[in-house]
């Protein structure tokens, strides 16, 4: 890793503190932005790993996309850290699809509690509509939400 991208992997990290409870949107991206999950195997590995995790009662996931080169994942951390989380994710995910998939860190935001979940949610699996893969979302495979 560069002496860049140290330092920017390290900003991301400074001053992150987790809150059990609290709505997290958490956007995680490929080692080079390579288009990982173009493979639809890959994709699903991803989205069964989220969701084991989830049975294991570290989270709650309200919204995701798996996008072909990154991640975007709305949820409520229910114990352990965000960092642990998101680690143990990339970490298995990785492991399961044999070669070094993510970046270094990744990017949150705690949502605050005036914020519209839905509204969020929305944002999140839009996303494939604003990246112009797909014209309407139902059309985009790796997707998922608890209200829509």
């Amino acid at each position: 890793m560069s002496k860049e991208a140290y330092a920017a992997s390290s900003r991301l990290r400074r001053g992150r503190c987790s809150v059990i409870n609290q709505v997290y949107l958490v956007t995680a991206v490929t080692l080079g932005r390579a288009r990982v999950f173009d493979d639809l195997s890959a994709a699903r590995t991803l989205i069964l790993i989220m969701r084991e995790d989830a049975r294991r009662g570290s989270h709650e996931t309200l919204a995701f996309v798996v996008m072909p080169d990154h991640l975007h994942w709305l949820l409520q951390l229910q114990e352990g850290s965000l960092s642990d989380l998101v680690g143990r994710v990339k970490s298995i995910s990785a492991r399961r699809l044999g070669t070094r998939v993510w970046q270094d860190g990744f990017h949150d935001r705690a949502l605050r509690a005036e914020e519209d979940l839905v509204t969020v949610a929305r944002y999140v699996v839009a996303n494939p509509l604003r990246a112009r893969l797909v014209e309407r979302v139902g059309d985009y495979p790796h997707w998922d939400a608890v209200w829509l």
